[in-house]
């Protein structure tokens, strides 16, 4: 027997502590927010899809029915001492269902890189998770697959399309679209396809995008509907002619096939938090070279089932909350009520400059020096118009001394800092929270974005640059400003820019910790997403593929003789 599959599963580990949860029926779980039992299509007694003809019903009585108040929960910029962005809000659903409250979650899908990567799992912790863990860690219902399964029939469809004549007259040296796969592989990167002969086609130069930082993924997440889904699938351009023309997918017939291939990935899933708490998990871009949210249509269909919907945005709010306030709530029309910024004592200290082997001891002059990265996400938010609460989530080793010196630089702000404990009591450990989240809410929100559609795309780069990263110029590349030139002049100047970025530090150097000011951010490429609706903006050395760790998650995680998967976190 393979030693890893006969050892003992740590009780205090986060799959344990799911384990011991009894899950309640998903039809139990879908009568919270009123849905029946016929709309659902089951996956197994513990999760289930929305089945289309009843989001498609949510969103007809969209303009008739007050929507619920939505919160959004955001970090300071990651350290290896964690911050918890996820368990808080999964913690914070269940305090507002604890205090009676209808209440839903939305959360992206995790993506299999991370999860045989560096962080194991991504879907909460302790006592603040959602189930059934093992299943949304790894393919929950298939939807990243079918993702997958739909970017590559268009990569095959234009290689085709080049073997049987190029009747489109692509220029094979400039096809943008490459080819993706769900899974962290740095020697996909950069691939040569077409080798062997002339039954293999034209040789030409190619390479793999992990699938959550493909455009369908981006799509497939911000589309309202089917008709939608279809209509931004044939936009999407995969390269130029010869004559240095455009071309959009539509060209190559095969977009029916793609909504074929995604229509019932395209249903939200349903799950439930361990107290019992409706969640929908659906859609998985990075927030680092993505946008960083879960799907429209189930934010949506939460807000018009729930009186209050908790959802995330990926890495610290500089990447996925900015990304999901200029991007997704500009497109979908949503505006936030509130913002969460997730905080620890022990992530402070690291941005404070304390290694992460010395967190242990007080060291209030550390914390006060980190608070400078957790107060610039605080100011950033407010420069969208949105009332902010700070979740610290509270581990033993933090002092009273500590957590009063965070309250007291927030006291300046203006903004109160809530101790969280949910992780080891589940929604009982966020009721403070949960309190000070409603009554943020109360208020009307005076929501907008940071910048206009009308500014440039260079100007709208700058402005993110300037406004949330505090960088003293934009070093753009001369590729950069030649390809921005040009998607201006094909009218794609009005869209977005979806900055990808180290999610590390405010700056391009993920060593750069805590508020550097005044750097250079290096504008090395843009990427045009026309059927996202966005320009994806590639900066310093960050990666669209990444690659495997030193010592990656997959080392630790097995399957027991009686079928139980262990080493997920």
């Amino acid at each position: 027997m393979n030693q890893k599959t006969a050892r003992p599963i740590d009780p205090n580990s986060d799959v344990a502590i799911a384990a011991r949860v009894t899950p309640r029926p998903i039809e139990e779980v879908a009568a919270r927010l009123s849905i029946p039992a016929q709309a659902l299509y089951r996956h197994g007694p513990h999760k289930a899809k929305l089945a289309l003809e009843f989001t498609a019903g949510l969103e007809a009585e969209g303009a008739q029915k007050k929507r619920g108040k939505l919160i959004l929960v955001t970090a300071i910029s990651p350290t290896p001492a964690g911050e918890g962005k996820t368990t808080t809000t999964i913690g914070l659903g269940d305090a507002l269902t604890r205090l009676g409250a209808r209440t839903a979650i939305a959360l992206r899908e995790p993506s299999l890189g991370p999860v045989f990567g560096a962080k194991g799992g991504a879907t909460g912790g302790g006592h603040a998770q959602v189930i059934p863990m093992q299943d949304i860690n790894l393919h929950l219902t298939g939807d990243l697959h079918a993702i997958t399964a739909a970017h590559n029939l268009l990569s095959a469809l234009i290689d085709n399309h080049i073997h049987w004549g190029n009747r489109l007259d692509l220029d094979a040296r400039r096809i943008s679209w490459r080819r993706v796969m769900d899974l962290n592989d740095r020697a996909l990167r950069s691939v040569t396809v077409g080798l062997g002969g002339p039954a293999n086609g034209f040789p030409r130069e190619d390479g793999f995008d992990i699938t959550v930082a493909s455009e369908v993924m981006a799509i497939f997440c911000l589309a309202e509907n089917l008709a939608d889904l279809e209509a931004r699938l044939s936009r999407m351009v995969i390269g130029q002619t010869r004559s240095r023309r455009m071309v959009q997918a539509h060209e190559l017939e095969g977009i029916g096939s793609m909504v074929a291939l995604l229509r019932d990935a395209f249903q939200p899933n349903i799950v439930q938090t361990l107290e019992g708490t409706p969640a929908l998990v659906h859609g998985g871009p990075f927030a680092n070279i993505a946008h960083g949210c879960n799907s429209v249509v189930a934010t949506k269909s939460a807000l018009a089932l729930a009186d209050y919907v908790v959802t995330e945005a990926g890495f610290g709010a500089d990447l996925g909350a900015e990304k999901f306030l200029d991007i997704k709530c500009r497109q979908a029309g949503l505006a936030p009520d509130a913002v969460v910024v997730v905080a620890t004592i022990r992530a402070l200290k690291m941005h404070g400059g304390v290694g992460v082997k010395d967190l242990g001891p007080e060291n209030v002059t550390a914390v006060l020096e980190g608070t400078g990265n957790l107060r610039r996400h605080v100011e950033n938010m407010g420069k969208f118009g949105l009332p902010v609460v700070v979740a610290l989530n509270r581990f033993t080793s933090d002092t009273d001394a500590e957590v009063e010196a965070v309250r007291a630089e927030m006291a300046r702000l203006g903004v109160e800092v809530e101790l969280c404990n949910h992780w080891a009591e589940g929604g009982a450990g966020a009721e403070t929270l949960a309190r000070k989240v409603m009554a943020l809410t109360d208020a009307p929100s005076s929501f907008h974005p940071l910048y206009g559609d009308e500014m440039p795309l260079a100007g709208k780069i700058e402005t993110i640059a300037r406004e949330i990263y505090h960088a003293g110029r934009v070093d753009f590349s001369t590729t950069a400003l030649n390809k921005l030139r040009d998607y201006e002049a094909e009218g794609f100047g009005h869209l977005p820019v979806c900055i990808a970025k180290t999610q590390y530090s405010f700056s391009a150097d993920p060593k750069a910790r805590n508020a550097p000011e005044g750097h250079v951010l290096p504008v090395r490429d843009v990427r045009l997403s026309a059927g996202a609706g966005f320009v994806v903006v590639l900066t310093g050395d960050i990666m669209t593929m990444p690659g495997l760790p030193s010592v990656p998650a997959a080392h630790n995680i097995f399957v027991t003789p009686d079928g139980f998967i262990g080493g997920l976190s």
